[in-house]
């Protein structure tokens, strides 16, 4: 069964079509967008060698011409250098402004290549066709494209919402374990910050999940996308609701920098931590009840996430160290460091008003337990 989210933003809006099987059905999905039959693809060497094949087939079957470029896999492709290349590219294709450019693969894929689709010829349409957990409920929705900078994680970017999301459910079952739950990360975020009962209702059915359901699958991806869509028409760029979205981030974007955007952490372990250090800081600040903190901790272990600075390898910057890293992030507004803090499970909300000798007291503990 497919289902269909309606992103409503206007002139700009789209659908998110959740289900199995959507890349074997990309064709005939993507068909009534396209002025000219002919796409350009652009997707990474791990994800083209898992189902390029099968999105080129289906535009082929459509009567679709299709062009790929395959980047390198990884973080540190999300930068100026594959940026560059990519937008080259595009251009080389002679891709036209009525055309419709393809972003097949997960976070780093979608924001980068969304990204040059905002910035080529000022604009061109993209559609996003996310294989990772994590873009399926987060990065494939809302518009948020960009690249790392060297000073710090999605410093550059623009606003420019995709024309169409395809989460085929299927293609998670090419992940590895690590990168399946690294995109949990993103998914309990939703809970957390405003849906106790979704929460709840995966400290029970996430095991299933993990272990393959697809029922429980589709249900958390569409849940996660709902939440996503309806903070993203109340505040699509980022003046004061979506920063909500950004719970577990500032943690996150500290020590993604700390650990150089690598495999020692990946992103949705980052966000998990993150979220366990937010509910951690509201507890200390009397804003949420000690069992809050204890139960996010339980359900990430139960899930056999990271939850602790403990978990990351290697060596990582003191307190102070963390507190600039975090003083770079781009949800600093006049110099402080706004934070998604919390007042129980689902009532997370936005707030600068933090002490930083807390954060500083939170920082030096988590690191006392390495």
């Amino acid at each position: 069964m497919i289902e269909t989210v309606h992103v409503p933003l206007g002139n700009r809006a789209y659908d998110v079509r959740i289900g199995d099987g959507l890349l074997a059905r990309a064709g005939a999905e993507i068909a009534p967008l396209l002025s000219r039959s002919r796409v350009g693809i652009v997707t990474d060497a791990n994800v083209a060698a898992a189902h390029l094949a099968t999105v080129q087939a289906a535009l082929t079957a459509e009567g679709i011409a299709s062009e790929a470029l395959i980047l390198p896999p990884g973080e540190t492709t999300k930068g100026w250098e594959q940026f560059s290349r990519t937008v080259e590219w595009l251009l080389d294709q002679k891709v036209e402004r009525r055309d419709v450019v393809i972003a097949l693969g997960g976070g780093v894929v979608g924001d980068l290549v969304g990204f040059a689709a905002a910035v080529l010829r000022r604009g061109v349409r993209f559609v996003q066709m996310p294989t990772s957990l994590l873009a399926q409920v987060d990065s494939s929705v809302g518009g948020k494209t960009g690249i790392n900078a060297p000073q710090g994680k999605n410093l550059i970017g623009a606003f420019h919402q995709p024309s169409l999301v395809l989460a085929d459910i299927g293609a998670l079952g090419t992940l590895t374990p690590r990168d399946f739950l690294a995109g949990y990360g993103e998914v309990v975020k939703y809970g957390l910050l405003g849906d106790a009962a979704f929460f709840e209702w995966l400290e029970t059915n996430g095991p299933a999940m993990a272990a393959g359901n697809m029922a429980a699958r589709a249900h958390a991806v569409r849940r996660s996308v709902e939440m996503k869509a309806e903070i993203v028409v109340r505040d699509e760029t980022e003046q004061g609701d979506r920063a909500l979205l950004n719970l577990g981030h500032t943690f996150c974007h500290a020590l993604e920098a700390a650990t150089g955007y690598g495999d020692r952490l990946l992103h949705g372990e980052g966000v998990a931590i993150g979220c366990a250090l937010a509910f951690e800081l509201s507890a200390r600040l009397g804003l949420c009840a000690q069992e809050d903190p204890s139960r996010v901790y339980a359900h990430l272990r139960a899930m056999g996430m990271k939850t602790d600075l403990a978990d990351i390898a290697g060596d990582l910057p003191d307190a102070d160290g963390l507190l600039g890293l975090m003083a770079q992030d781009k949800k600093v507004l006049d110099g402080q460091i706004r934070f998604i803090l919390a007042r129980g499970i689902g009532q997370a909300f936005v707030t600068a008003d933090v002490p930083t000798e807390a954060v500083r007291t939170l920082l030096q503990d988590a690191l006392k337990n390495r």
